[in-house]
């Protein structure tokens, strides 16, 4: 099964960690990606650019509406992903436990990833 840990964090509270507090935890994530890719578990992952950087799109009064920035009002913003295999979920929680900036008052949502394929979704004809 696969499982999507989404890592959300506090960006200001990130900004104001010492640059050698975030190079650690950097260095951390990076040793645990790559335990996770020995074991055969990491699918993919990214880190995404700041909320600020965000555009939201939504429907309003049947028209498109775009707006700057993240789509919720939130103290804690998604900043990443990574995509796990795991036997269930209590191996994707003991993987989201060891992501490094939870001590740093990170956040990590573990979910279910069914996986969508191209093909479900193309036009028969």
């Amino acid at each position: 099964m696969q499982y999507m840990l989404m890592c959300c964090c506090d960006e200001k509270a990130w900004t104001q960690l010492p640059d050698s507090e975030k190079d650690r935890i950097m260095r951390e994530y990076g040793a645990m990606i790559q335990s996770l890719v020995k074991s055969g578990q990491f699918r993919e992952g990214g880190q995404l650019r700041s909320p600020s950087s965000a555009t939201t799109v939504r429907m309003q009064g049947g028209k498109l509406a775009f707006t700057d920035g993240p789509f919720a009002e939130s103290k804690e913003q998604l900043g990443g992903y990574h995509l796990v295999e795991c036997r269930d979920l209590n191996g994707a929680l003991s993987i989201a436990a060891r992501i490094p900036t939870l001590p740093a008052g990170g956040a990590i949502e573990v979910r279910p990833f069914e996986s969508t394929h191209e093909n479900e979704f193309s036009a028969s004809g």
